[in-house]
């Protein structure tokens, strides 16, 4: 999908956002997380992510029951964002509803760790 296209997509998920997504974006947005910016349906092309902090390299993908038959896919998808210096964190929908705190804690966590190096192909 060329970026425009891709773009365009983006704002029509984000206009058509999951409850879960709702209620994690909620936690996220306007730096109401450790002062974290977070940005939603972000695209990274050629993929659309859910959440992604930029400054700690961190993308949240909140996966509901589809995403237990891609399998194989969100694994390709995960090796490439892992290749452009991204940590990724999925989800399950039924995780974030049983276990918000935790969750949020999860996040933490990882916003507090050091960004991944950048991939070889991009050093100096």
């Amino acid at each position: 999908m060329p970026g425009n296209r891709l773009t365009d997509f983006a704002r029509q998920l984000r206009a058509q956002q999951t409850d879960m997504e709702r209620r994690l974006w909620q936690r996220l947005r306007a730096h109401r997380f450790q002062g974290h910016k977070f940005r939603r349906q972000q695209p990274i092309v050629p993929y659309i992510v859910d959440f992604v902090c930029h400054d700690a390299k961190l993308i949240i993908e909140l996966d509901g029951g589809q995403h237990a038959e891609a399998v194989a896919e969100d694994a390709r998808r995960d090796a490439w964002l892992k290749a452009e210096g991204y940590r990724v964190l999925r989800i399950w929908n039924n995780e974030w509803l049983e276990n918000e705190t935790g969750v949020m804690e999860k996040i933490l966590e990882m916003l507090t760790l050091s960004p991944p190096p950048l991939p070889s192909r991009e050093r100096g």
